[in-house]
């Protein structure tokens, strides 16, 4: 795969032309964005694969969730469904993706969830609602210029950051890095838990925030209690197990139960992986199944792996996290 971006390497120069010149347009005012007169709070990234905006929307949630009633609003990436759909009882992961699922699945009671890949549409058909959220939280949407969100919230890996990449299909970037411009907020997320501030000062440096924004750290927290249907298991009781994961980068997750000397075999699938019916099976042999939350939600409707599939949750621990939160809600007291 490696070598295969390399060889495609001329096509990089046209990539970024092509990106270059669309978000010109934008910025312009050639092809127009919308904008809106109450809060829309975009999470996003500029590069491929995974960096953490599936938590970084919950976190968004639980902050939010007792003063405004929210909403959040997905493309439902590789779902069989099309157009607007408002996720209820009948939902799941082949309908509207794993990512909205898994926002349905823990937050129901509290937060409307839709999928569209045309924001602009979804964003309308949620105000239509007769329960009209206060907030619409975009998941993904940083490269959907057709809405102009309140405030951007742009992730970065550490181990990846975008200052250090490059446009597809040689690097993983969607866009070239001015794209960053457009963010209020960029958080370097799956940090290590004891990042010096020298070093976070030095990335600080190699972002270079502009006047407008403003930069955070945050890192995975992992529980030590891993959840199924109707049961739970504690981390430190495991003896052996079959790791499964669908995800971008299991790379964190790996490094999280290596460091706890567990027992495990590894299969590795691509991000939001479908799986087929020899798959289901071969994992049906597994005496027990560790799985990340949103691999959960494509896995926990298969009978064969109910009473051995657990998975486990994560959440963001955010730096300076009493001036983020006061960032968030000020954004949304503007309106």
């Amino acid at each position: 795969m490696k070598i295969l971006r390399y060889i495609l390497f001329p096509i990089v120069p046209i990539y970024y032309l092509v990106t270059w010149f669309r978000n010109a347009l934008y910025n312009l005012g050639i092809k127009k964005s919308m904008s809106y007169e109450f809060p829309v709070i975009c999470v996003g990234n500029l590069s491929v694969g995974g960096t953490g905006k599936t938590p970084m929307i919950e976190l968004l949630i639980h902050l939010l969730k007792q003063d405004y009633k929210l909403a959040t609003l997905s493309r439902g990436y590789k779902r069989s469904t099309e157009g607007f759909q408002l996720a209820n009882e009948n939902a799941t992961a082949e309908t509207i993706g794993d990512e909205p699922f898994q926002f349905y699945n823990k937050f129901k009671a509290l937060v409307t969830v839709a999928v569209d890949s045309n924001r602009q549409h979804g964003i309308e058909k949620l105000r239509d609602l007769d329960e009209t959220p206060d907030v619409i939280l975009l998941d993904d949407a940083y490269q959907h210029r057709k809405v102009n969100a309140g405030l951007n919230i742009m992730l970065t890996t550490y181990a990846s950051p975008f200052y250090n990449d490059i446009v597809l299909p040689t690097g993983d970037l969607r866009e070239p890095r001015s794209g960053s411009n457009r963010a209020n907020i960029i958080v370097v997320t799956k940090c290590p838990e004891n990042l010096g501030e020298n070093e976070k000062t030095e990335i600080v440096k190699r972002i270079n925030p502009k006047s407008h924004q403003q930069v955070f750290f945050s890192s995975i927290v992992y529980s030590n209690i891993l959840y199924s249907y109707n049961q739970t298991k504690t981390i430190n009781d495991l003896d052996v197990f079959t790791l499964v994961t669908g995800i971008a980068d299991a790379t964190p997750l790996l490094s999280f139960l290596n460091n706890k000397e567990l027992d495990f075999e590894h299969l590795n699938f691509q991000d939001h992986h479908k799986f087929t019916s020899e798959e289901i099976k071969v994992l049906s042999t597994k005496a027990l199944i560790i799985t990340t939350e949103k691999d959960y939600m494509r896995l926990k409707h298969y009978d064969a792996l109910k009473d051995k599939l657990f998975y486990l949750p994560i959440t963001v621990s955010m730096d300076k996290a009493a001036e983020f939160n006061a960032l968030i809600k000020k954004n949304i007291k503007r309106y």
